[in-house]
């Protein structure tokens, strides 16, 4: 038996892993039910299951059909995103939401295999007008919008 998509064999483990995990701890910690009186357990139980199978058919797909091997694992990107997403959850009250969701683009941005300044501060400017109309104004969310040290903050 040998292994001809290296992708699709760590791929389909992972599906087995991950469903058989939330399949045991839905099964230790909520009722299940029945199928006409569902429980708590019983919709993860039943997508956990499915999740398995799926990686079971990938799995078993792996094994006949040839595929690419697995990329190179590069771990700048997952920690400029996550250096990025504790920036704006310790910025977010002391700057406001404004400066926070641009340290948070600038910072994930930086992260990427290209970094164009000019491109990211574009981005960063319709990102933050976007944050705030939507999160502050659209839907009254309770975010500081200017830095804390500033008291005649302009947008509310």
């Amino acid at each position: 038996m040998k292994i001809k998509s290296q992708q699709d064999f760590w791929a389909g483990l992972m599906f087995i892993a991950f469903g058989l995990f939330f399949v045991i701890v839905s099964q230790m910690h909520y009722q299940m039910g029945t199928a006409v009186r569902m429980g708590p357990g019983y919709f993860p139980t039943v997508l956990g299951g499915i999740l398995a199978l799926l990686g079971l058919i990938v799995l078993g797909g792996s094994l006949a059909e040839a595929g690419p091997d697995v990329p190179k694992f590069h771990f700048r990107p997952l920690i400029f995103l996550a250096a990025s997403s504790l920036a704006f959850a310790y910025l977010l009250k002391p700057l406001g939401l404004m400066l926070a969701s641009a340290a948070l683009i600038f910072i994930s941005a930086y992260g990427g295999h290209e970094f164009k300044f000019k491109e990211v501060a574009w981005l960063t400017v319709v990102l933050v007008i976007s944050s705030v109309v939507v999160f502050v104004w659209g839907l009254a969310l309770p975010f500081p919008v200017c830095p804390s040290f500033i008291e005649s903050c302009p947008i509310r």
